[in-house]
Parts: structure tokens; sequence; C-alpha cells
């Protein structure tokens, strides 16, 4: 730590463990704004085991020409001061320098970019909060892509030249902006400036990731994976937890939303593909014993917080049926946007929305460590 002022007058600091301690010169008046300025320095640093691909490393994860970086639960902290939380949401703006054979891509808009010498500079900005872990750069060789969405939402796009033959990648671009069109009709309006996708080539990585206005992928993704990642624009980026107990308001609705736009183009219809799942996992399996409302930290991205949410989601749109479930998932989106949810709000919503009690269908679903009795949601 190189030093830290509070509005421009050097500040007394200390660390404890991960948490910087900063005592002021002088008193800050109550509800004022006042700015903290930490300058830093160091090396990030990969974090070995990804809660969410357990084996695979995430946070800053260095690459052949560059960096990857996908923060989801808490990496964020292990590249630049923050208070590492959820609940935590600011504007952002990145000043990147990088030797000039080099791009960079973050959150946002790209602002301005310069050469000087044998450096390169990008200037980034996301101006809609944004959680800490949120946050990310890509740093590397880029073929970008700017472009506008058929109904002209900003589409900024960046892959690694390493996948320019596989022509796949050309197809996750244009799923980007379909699915990023679908989603705003079905949703709302899309939430921030820009829409996009950050497609790397970093094999050994084995997740995707939602980052703010464009989701991370260490691979050419597939329809299914683009569709869950660009749903959290909605459900974990403008809409997001107030604490992670509350994470099924993320991985549930996008497990629901692949399989909604499974069933927008011609699939199965997401009921029938929540049965599928429960007619094959038996009553004693352990994907059934865990309240994924209070999921634990150690286990809040098992499959069944991906799964068994996505199951309610189907079950509760079979239960107040498909004009209100609709209205539900919109109004959720309007009435929360860039703000912090809990799961009561949402059970409050529902039952305003459908006019029906629903306590004892979520308990059953989200509470109750068993199978419940019938995906049908017919349930007390």
């Amino acid at each position: 730590m190189l030093g830290v002022d509070v509005n421009g007058a050097r500040a007394v600091f200390r660390r404890t463990g991960q948490e910087l301690i900063v005592t002021p010169r002088r008193g800050l008046p109550i509800h004022k704004r006042f700015v903290v300025r930490v300058a830093y320095a160091g090396t990030p640093h990969t974090i070995v085991v990804s809660p969410i691909v357990f084996g695979a490393p995430y946070g800053w994860i260095y690459t052949n020409d560059g960096a990857f970086v996908g923060c989801e639960p808490n990496a964020a902290r292990t590249w630049y001061p923050s208070n590492d939380h959820p609940s935590d949401k600011a504007s952002f703006a990145f000043k990147i320098t990088v030797p000039k054979s080099r791009e960079v891509v973050a959150n946002g808009t790209l602002i301005r970019h310069w050469v000087r010498a044998s450096q390169a500079t990008f200037v980034w900005r996301e101006a809609q909060p944004m959680a800490t872990y949120l946050a990310t750069i890509g740093i590397g060789r880029w073929d970008f892509q700017n472009t506008t969405t058929p109904r002209g939402i900003q589409e900024f796009v960046a892959v690694d030249p390493a996948l320019a033959n596989d022509a796949r990648h050309a197809h996750a671009v244009a799923m980007t902006a379909r699915i990023t069109d679908y989603w705003a009709r079905t949703f709302g309006r899309y939430p921030f400036g820009s829409t996009g996708a950050i497609i790397d080539n970093v094999p050994r990585i084995g997740f995707s990731l939602e980052t703010q206005t464009r989701p991370l992928y260490g691979f050419v993704p597939d329809a299914g994976t683009v569709s869950h990642e660009l749903s959290h624009e909605w459900f974990g980026e403008s809409v997001s937890v107030r604490n992670w107990r509350h994470i099924w308001l993320n991985e549930g609705f996008a497990m629901f939303s692949s399989w909604l736009w499974t069933e927008h183009t011609g699939g199965p219809p997401t009921l029938h593909q929540a049965r599928s799942i429960y007619n094959t996992i038996g009553p004693g399996s352990s994907f059934w014993k865990q309240s994924i409302a209070d999921p634990k930290r150690n286990t809040m991205f098992s499959s069944a917080v991906y799964y068994r949410d996505a199951m309610t989601l189907a079950a509760l749109r079979h239960k107040i049926g498909n004009h209100d479930f609709a209205v539900l998932l919109r109004t959720w989106a309007r009435e929360h946007r860039y703000g912090n949810v809990t799961t009561a709000q949402f059970v409050n919503l529902a039952e305003r929305v459908s006019g029906q009690r629903l306590g004892s269908f979520f308990y059953v679903w989200l509470w109750r460590p068993a199978k419940p009795p019938t995906v049908g949601a017919i349930i007390a």
C-alpha cells in the first residue's frame, strides 16, 4: 500500500487481514459525501480453486497474451481495493496501460484510447451501479467488433484471434445480439448502455461468467451458455442480491432463462424440461437435501442451486399462469433495477402479482431439504 487520502488529506491506515481500516485526519460530517483515494501497487494473483468449477482457477488468470479476469464471488479484492460484497454497488472507471501490442476490454463503454511510444492506454467506464465481483478486464490480442443489435442496443464483442478459424465464434456473436433483444422484450428494457461478450481462448478454464455489460467466456459458447449469461444482465447485474444467501435469485433465474430460450427456439416447454430432471433424481439424492434459499457458503454453487432453482420458477410459471409469470419477471426487473434484493421480496411480489398465497409453495421448493411432491406445482 502506497498511501490513503480522504478528501485530499493524507489519512492514517492499517490492514487487519483483508480489511483496510482508514482514520481520516479530521471528522467527516454525517450524510455528506467524501472521497477516499487508495494508492496501491502489486501483482494480482490467481485463486487456485474456483467455487464455481472446482479444480479451475479464478480471479486474475494469466493467459498466453494477457489476462482473463473473472471474480465471482470474491476475487475482486485480489486486484483492486474494494468493499467486496454484492450489496455495495458503484459506477466504475478503468484506465489501463499495456504494451502497444495488446488491447484491453472491460465493462461499459470505451471512452478513450491512445498510444504513446511503446504503450497503449484504454479508458472504459460503466456508469450504472455495479457490484465488485462483476468488474472485469480482458488484456490480450483481440478482434474487436463494435455494432448494434437489431433493436439498436450497442454491442461490443472482443474475440481472441486464435478463434478466428472457429466458425462457432461468429455464431456466438450473432446469438448475443438476438438473445439480448429477446430478453429485452421478455424482461423489460436492457438496463445498461451496451451488451456484448468477451470470448477468450483459455482451455484450462471450465466456466463462463457473468460480468456487467458483456459476459466472459473462456471458450466459444453455445446457445444455452449465452442465454444463461445474458439473462444475468437483468437478474444478477441490474437486480443484485443483498447477500450471497439469496444467490438463487441470480443462478436460478439464469438457468430458467436458458430453458426459456430453448422453448422459444422450438424446444420443449420449461415445465417439461423441469420434469425431465425431476423424474431422473431420486428422493434420496443429496440434490434434494440442500435448502437452496440458504445454501451456505461452501455449497452455494452446487448443481441444486442452479437446477432446483430453475425448477422452482418453471413450477411457479405453471402454478400462476404464463401471463402473471411474465408480469412478475418484468415487474421484478423494473422495480428493483440497479438495486439489491432478497427472497422475501420476490415471494411478496409473486403473491401481489398473482393474487395467490404462495408461502407453502416456496417453502417446499426453496427451504425444505426434501424432494417436492410434484413438479407440476399443485401444492397447497
